[in-house]
């Protein structure tokens, strides 16, 4: 069956920014590598990897814990990084060959939930650098930290409010001042922490004890396994979305090289070396200190603090847009195609995380907990069900043109537009992931979600599908129009 041609005037599904044809050919081996530093140099990288003694292991095994978390989020982006550039579609499109293309919207919508969460958070974090950056200059600054509203200070909202705005025009020309952004934020980080690396060994008289554990219970080898998949889990959302940046790799070896870069050596050292600093604050302070930022209080230098500060806000600033602005910019096109472009699509996206007030939603544990932790439980499902539908049911062939086509005779149309095999995968291994993230009695397991949720909804996808492919598939994928 031979699909209509797709044009800007004939579907409702067309969207230029969606299209193959907007793939730019530009993000190669380098600006992949960026792309991952700036990933998992931030705030929040440093933390989850401190949070791994949480698990009970020592120093040393929390090291290795680490490693095995990279190399297995290794092999998962490559795959998904390897069909999106094959395609050259990003995720909500491609997601439209196994949950339809009505469907797509389900994982699209669950994807943008989480990335406008942490958009807000990443957001409130890197302004809070900056505010310690202006009080520390500009002492007189102090006195706008007294007055609150909405549970923020004067200065507060003065600082996000800026930030949030210098994030929205950083964005006015797409994705290409993504990949330019990337490429700066990405090493940037590098110099603050080597720096605080040096100077927190110096404070602890150049002595670690890789021995130290936070908590007695726990450890050992499922502490190891449990510890990794922790780590799977935080870049769950980014892995499911690779394809939204790797369509843009002139070749599937760029994407390959760039994430061998990026993640076994660049992720390996930026564990080894965030675990190495929060050895020496043991030392130091008595404790594995979370957050950078408190051990920056003691820095006298103002000089020195001002480098630090300005690292660390560019590279979370640069996580932010890279990680958690893109996804529901293009899952909001998803949704609406017709109505938003993707400049529109970030304006919407900025308002909305300021409007949720996410430094109150990041101080509320039971939020974080049950609404974002709850959906993030469904990224590994949705994980599965996409690279089993493309890898073991398709043969890694898609048809392009079908995935624009919103005729009821469509390739991917299916039922009223929804796949029904992947609606039930998802829900089968929804309710499962979501009360191993949210009943208690089940807390012991939560490591696990991602695992347990890729196997258990492609296994589901994959049983009730095997024997459903679509002709139209095996045909030569055809190209929208303006493809070249």
């Amino acid at each position: 069956m031979m699909s209509r041609t797709i044009t800007d005037s004939t579907s409702t599904l067309y969207n230029v920014d969606l299209a193959p044809e907007s793939a730019s050919g530009t993000w190669k081996t380098w600006n992949l590598f960026a792309w991952w530093m700036s990933g998992w140099h931030s705030l929040a990288g440093y933390s989850v990897a401190i949070g791994l003694f949480a698990t009970g292991l020592v120093g040393w095994q929390v090291m290795i814990a680490f490693v095995i978390g990279v190399t297995i989020i290794y092999f998962a982006n490559n795959l998904s990084g390897v069909a999106g550039q094959r395609e050259r579609v990003p995720f909500p499109v491609f997601a439209r060959a196994s949950f339809g293309v009505r469907g797509a919207n389900i994982p699209a919508v669950l994807r943008g939930v989480v990335g406008v969460f942490w958009y807000g958070v990443q957001t409130y974090l890197a302004s809070q650098a900056v505010m310690i950056l202006l009080v520390k200059v500009f002492p007189a600054t102090l006195s706008l930290t007294e007055t609150s509203f909405l549970g923020l200070s004067a200065l507060g909202w003065i600082c996000f409010l800026a930030l949030s705005l210098a994030q929205a025009l950083a964005l006015a020309n797409g994705m290409e001042t993504v990949r330019k952004l990337s490429d700066f934020a990405g090493p940037v980080i590098w110099i603050a922490m080597i720096a605080l690396a040096v100077w927190m060994l110096a404070r602890a008289e150049w002595s670690i004890d890789f021995n130290f554990r936070t908590v007695e219970t726990g450890g050992g080898f499922v502490g190891m396994v449990a510890a990794a998949f922790i780590l799977v889990a935080y870049f769950g959302g980014p892995t499911l979305n690779f394809a939204d940046f790797s369509r843009n790799a002139p070749t599937a070896a760029m994407v390959r090289r760039g994430n061998m870069l990026g993640l076994l050596i660049n992720a390996t050292a930026f564990g080894i070396v965030s675990i190495v600093i929060a050895l020496a604050a043991v030392k130091v302070h008595g404790s594995a200190v979370s957050d950078p930022l408190e051990l920056l209080y003691d820095l006298d230098n103002v000089a020195a603090l001002l480098i630090a500060l300005v690292a660390i806000a560019i590279a979370t600033a640069g996580i932010n847009v890279i990680y958690n602005f893109v996804a529901p910019v293009y899952d909001i096109l998803q949704v609406w195609p017709r109505r938003f472009t993707f400049r529109s699509a970030g304006v919407v996206i900025a308002v909305v995380s300021i409007l949720i007030t996410p430094w109150n939603l990041f101080a509320n544990p039971v939020i974080v907990n049950q609404m974002v932790g709850g959906v993030g439980a469904l990224m590994g499902p949705l994980y599965g069900i996409l690279m089993v539908d493309y890898y073991l049911l398709r043969g890694k062939s898609l048809n392009t043109q079908a995935l624009f086509d919103d005729s009821s005779t469509g390739a991917y149309w299916y039922s009223k537009g929804y796949n029904p095999r992947a609606v039930v995968a998802l829900l089968v291994a929804g309710v499962v992931t979501v009360c191993m993230t949210l009943l208690p009695p089940l807390a012991a397991t939560t490591a696990f979600t991602w695992p347990v949720g890729v196997l258990l909804a492609g296994g589901v996808y994959f049983g009730i599908g095997r024997t459903k492919s679509t002709e139209a598939d095996r045909t030569s994928p055809q190209t929208v129009a303006g493809d070249a």
